[in-house]
């Protein structure tokens, strides 16, 4: 008899929660292959083609594409072994693949979650120990995504999950990701609450109506603020879910305005010698030098003279942490939104190991290949907005980062030079610091030091 293993939608690393599912490769009553790619999801920070781990024939697929997933629900059911043997597809009831994504495979050491049986019913008999896993995550999928498309408007009918505890034993009822965070970020015991799905499953729903409830005084001002939005918006309004990369850019952004205690200093620098540096340096042949690789070439040397603006904050250990490398994340306008690569060890590239890599990392976010490990792990961000023709911008950090250089378009301006009056090439630069890390001494210092690189390359050259 064929074994039907139940594949959830894996843990993609990097703190991401949830995935949309934007093509399926497979269908229903397909065979697949061991690691064969059923499925691509988008999340907040890159399109990921996700392999299944068992070999054998698809029987069902959950969710439409356009569907948004959290991290645990159900993808897909595979039939393995019995009439799946019958197939090229290699079968693999117990085992599974080796080649996983975080978290999910074949790694066994974790314990199989335990079907949750309500007082006064019937006690299921054995399962098999494969299967074990699915049961609850199996029906409670759709019911934990649904509640996330729209609020329940009255809160009455569930205010008892609020008021009425329940006493649970083990662990809480709950499978979704964002379930536990939502109730983590407001405060909510959830083993104060009553699960309105399936064998007490609690819900993101559940979750709201506790919040909904009447708070003490102190907590009024935190209730208030999750209060739904007015719904009486002008006749045509157009409604735009903040989800994937432009949600995940909201919560960045938010975040840094939150915690970052950020300032800004700014300075005109006449480019006329770096943009003529440039063309003597594509003059002799080769692989073309950017703009933006010189550009990041005098930041890392700036940042090996004022490390601090290298670094993070260690809110929980009350610390600053200066960091070793330099990781150097740009930012890149694509049709999904604003993307901000990094390229690791940025310190230890020239100009021209730089240009490629801008060149390499920009083309996989315009074609939306790049890896969420491609959009992580940065320490300092060089955001080029001159390309949009305008000429300043505060920046925002790139939280948990310390600081962000902004450079603005390049272009001819009357400037003094040389005691008279000239047409040169001026950029404006502009640093936005967290405070936090350095005063404004140290911020002046970083940027007055870019901008006699800009003016006068030969700066530079002291330092390499």
């Amino acid at each position: 008899m064929p074994q039907v293993m139940e594949f959830k939608l894996p843990d993609l690393g990097e703190g991401l929660t949830e995935a949309e599912i934007v093509r399926w490769l497979v269908a229903v009553g397909d065979v697949v292959a061991i690691d064969q790619p059923v499925v691509e999801v988008e999340t907040a920070k890159a399109m990921v083609e996700v392999p299944c781990p068992y070999g054998g024939v698809v029987t069902a697929r959950f969710g439409e594409e356009g569907t948004e997933l959290p991290v645990g629900a159900p993808l897909i059911t595979v039939a393995v072994g019995g009439a799946a043997e019958a197939s090229d597809a290699p079968a693999a009831p117990s085992s599974g693949s080796g080649n996983v994504l975080v978290g999910y495979g074949t790694d066994h050491s974790r314990p199989a979650r335990r079907r949750r049986v309500r007082p006064g019913s019937a006690a299921p008999g054995p399962a098999p120990a494969a299967q074990a896993p699915a049961v609850v995550p199996a029906v409670a999928a759709p019911a934990v995504t649904a509640p996330a498309v729209t609020a329940p408007a009255a809160p009455a009918p569930a205010a008892p999950a609020a008021t009425a505890p329940a006493v649970v034993s083990g662990p809480v009822p709950v499978i979704s990701p964002l379930v536990r965070k939502l109730a983590r970020d407001h405060g909510v015991d959830l083993r104060s609450l009553r699960g309105s799905g399936p064998e007490g499953l609690i819900l993101r729903a559940d979750v709201e109506t506790a919040l909904r409830a009447p708070q003490p005084a102190a907590a009024a001002p935190a209730a208030a603020s999750l209060a739904p939005a007015p719904s009486g918006a002008p006749e045509g309004a157009t409604r735009i879910p903040l989800k994937g990369v432009r949600g995940a850019v909201a919560d960045k952004l938010s975040r840094s305005r939150r915690e970052i205690p950020d300032a800004t200093c700014w300075v005109d620098a006449d480019a006329t010698e770096l943009m003529a540096t440039r063309a003597a340096m594509n003059a002799v042949g080769g692989p073309k030098i950017s703009v933006l690789a010189l550009l990041a070439r005098i930041c890392t040397a700036a940042l090996a003279r004022y490390p601090e603006l290298n670094s993070t904050v260690d809110l929980a250990a009350n610390e600053i942490v200066r960091l070793p490398a330099v990781h150097l994340g740009f930012a890149a306008q694509t049709e999904r939104g604003l993307m901000v690569p990094v390229v690791r060890d940025a310190q230890a590239r020239n100009a021209e190991s730089l240009s490629a890599e801008f060149a390499r990392l920009t083309e996989l976010a315009r074609a939306g290949k790049l890896t969420p490990a491609d959009l992580t792990g940065g320490t300092f961000t060089l955001n080029n907005y001159g390309v949009f023709g305008v000429d300043g911008s505060t920046p925002i950090i790139n939280h948990p980062e310390a600081a962000m250089l902004g450079v603005g378009r390049i272009m001819a301006k009357p400037w003094v030079h040389k005691g008279e009056l000239a047409v040169r090439q001026v950029v404006q630069l502009s640093l936005t610091f967290d405070h936090r890390v350095c005063d404004g001494g140290t911020a002046g210092g970083f940027l007055r030091y870019v901008a006699d690189c800009v003016e006068s390359p030969g700066v530079l050259l002291r330092t390499l």
